[in-house]
């Protein structure tokens, strides 16, 4: 895991933070719901090696960046904190590289703010601009009423066998769950759905490389991600046995499609 020893202050939480420096393009690592920075540590570690300048951080709520007392997660709040960390990093237009819930963050900030960003790199995250089948719209509907139905002590597990398919990652990701109280994760679950916001025309403003584990059974990725990728005619990246934390389940080969994309530049 990076050590993430700088401190942002942000209205309602602080976010944990790392910075590698240097002069290389800068890429920005955000990680997905529930988990935190650590699920990228082999992907910024191949980046920073290649000579990139590799920033870390843990969304508010997640890991070592702890929320206030009383304040609930919203999506908002997470995309002007990324916002907010760019500023102060004065990296006007970064790789930014997201997982899941930062893949829904890195494409509202771009659809937000197209000077904002010089490539995404979107990993196993729905797409936000896409339609939506009449199926799709209801379990969305229903996703989290049917998440607060599950018993607390079961929804760690539950969660992690359903996002990855390595013991390691499965390991991992049980960890981060069973940080996190349920209430914070209902509300970053909502929150992941509100930046779905459909719109045909919409086509990404700058690069956009996306990768899939080909076992993630997750909301609608496995039909999304294809969709997304024939609207934008590009050859969207399936890593083979991996599932929705690909980054975790096949580390080598999502650095390899993430340094190819970099170095494409």
């Amino acid at each position: 895991m990076a050590q993430l020893t700088e401190i942002l202050p942000r209205p309602g939480a602080a976010l944990r933070y790392s910075d590698s420096g240097g002069s290389g393009d800068a890429v920005v690592f955000t990680h997905g719901a529930g988990v935190d920075n650590a699920m990228f540590e082999a992907q910024s570690t191949a980046v920073r090696n290649a000579g990139f300048r590799v920033i870390n951080w843990d969304l508010r709520g997640h890991g070592d960046s702890l929320l206030d007392s009383g304040i609930r997660f919203r999506g908002e709040d997470a995309l002007d904190d990324l916002s907010a960390l760019l500023d102060h990093l004065a990296v006007p237009s970064p790789i930014l590289v997201g997982h899941s819930l930062g893949g829904n963050l890195v494409q509202e900030l771009a659809r937000r703010h197209p000077n904002r960003a010089g490539r995404l790199v979107v990993v196993d995250s729905t797409w936000n601009a896409g339609p939506l089948t009449g199926p799709e719209r209801f379990a969305l509907r229903i996703a989290a009423p049917s998440l607060a139905m599950i018993p607390s002590s079961r929804l760690p597990n539950l969660m992690a066998t359903a996002s990855a398919t390595t013991p390691g990652a499965i390991d991992y990701a049980r960890d981060c769950f069973a940080r996190m109280p349920k209430h914070v994760f209902l509300d970053v679950w909502r929150a992941t759905l509100a930046l779905v916001g459909p719109d045909p025309t919409y086509r990404s403003p700058v690069p956009l490389t996306l990768i899939r584990g080909a076992e993630d059974r997750t909301g609608n990725i496995a039909t999304a991600m294809p969709r997304w990728a024939a609207a934008e005619s590009i050859v969207e990246s399936v890593i083979p046995g991996a599932g929705h934390i690909a980054p975790l389940d096949a580390p080598e080969a999502v650095s390899d499609v993430i340094l190819a994309a970099l170095q494409s530049r």
